[in-house]
């Protein structure tokens, strides 16, 4: 499949995964040590609604449209970020770079890679001036190995491939390995699509086992059906105490205010603490 964010923005595994990765952070932040964020495959950083990219799938309206205007605690500090963005009407959407840029503190540091040209000078004009971040223009599986560990020795790694490869998932898996081998103290976190099995299932058995604990999230709004993104997973090493529970808790609430009485969602530990 092809996932590339202008299409899919703010639909209702964006809403998912973001929702997440601002959980994620928000643990980081407990302590005052600065971390940083390794966004491996950053896009362009911000999305227009109303472009014809977004119009032509609509997929909005059934994300971020449902989710904006309710009250969903478990996704506050997502949903915050969003609606300061769209004081007037809902129109623009953040990529993981401007969440991420939104929850940095001072020493905090954020490294967004992108392979594509034009959507990589795109996040350079958007951040400079801001110390904080810098943009590379690489493949977002090599940077895995050029950057990690990270020099603040606290962090995560953030993996959202856009899937347009065939083997996208065995890359993803080989990326995961050797990622999680070079900083095993390390939080990594990937997101997959999900229309059938096919792809996460390649990815569990290529897993490593000796890999520290890894916790799956899911949270389909439809039933898988091989034809429709029915939602998307989340492969968390190195989970933050007590995110599983965080998770179900998001997933939950994400079940009832996306209006979807179908909505299931699905936490297995790959490998549990030893």
């Amino acid at each position: 499949m092809n996932y590339r964010h202008a299409y899919h923005a703010g639909n209702h595994t964006e809403v998912f995964k973001h929702s997440a990765l601002c959980l994620v952070i928000a643990e980081l932040q407990k302590k005052t040590t600065p971390f940083a964020i390794l966004d491996t495959h950053a896009g362009a950083g911000e999305y227009n609604l109303l472009s014809p990219e977004a119009m032509k799938t609509g997929e909005a309206l059934e994300g971020i449209g449902l989710a904006f205007d309710k009250c969903i605690p478990s996704a506050a500090i997502y949903l915050d970020i969003v609606r300061k963005r769209n004081s007037a009407r809902l129109s623009s959407y953040p990529g993981s770079p401007k969440i991420v840029q939104s929850l940095l503190r001072q020493e905090d540091r954020l490294i967004a890679c992108e392979l594509r040209k034009d959507d990589s000078s795109h996040l350079r004009a958007m951040f400079e001036g801001d110390g904080r971040i810098s943009v590379h223009q690489r493949d977002g599986y090599e940077a895995i190995g050029a950057f990690v560990p990270l020099a603040t020795k606290r962090g995560v790694v953030f993996i959202d491939p856009p899937f347009e490869r065939a083997d996208e998932f065995q890359a993803l898996g080989q990326a995961l390995n050797a990622g999680v081998a070079k900083w095993p103290t390390g939080i990594f976190v990937a997101w997959f699509p999900l229309k059938d099995r096919r792809g996460i299932g390649a990815l569990r058995k290529q897993y490593n086992l000796k890999n520290p604990p890894t916790l799956c999230c899911e949270f389909l709004r439809h039933p898988l059906d091989g034809v429709t993104l029915a939602g998307s997973g989340l492969l968390i090493c190195n989970p933050p105490w007590q995110l599983d529970q965080k998770l179900t808790t998001l997933c939950r609430e994400l079940s009832i205010a996306l209006g979807q009485s179908q909505a299931q969602w699905d936490l297995d530990w790959w490998i549990r603490e030893r």
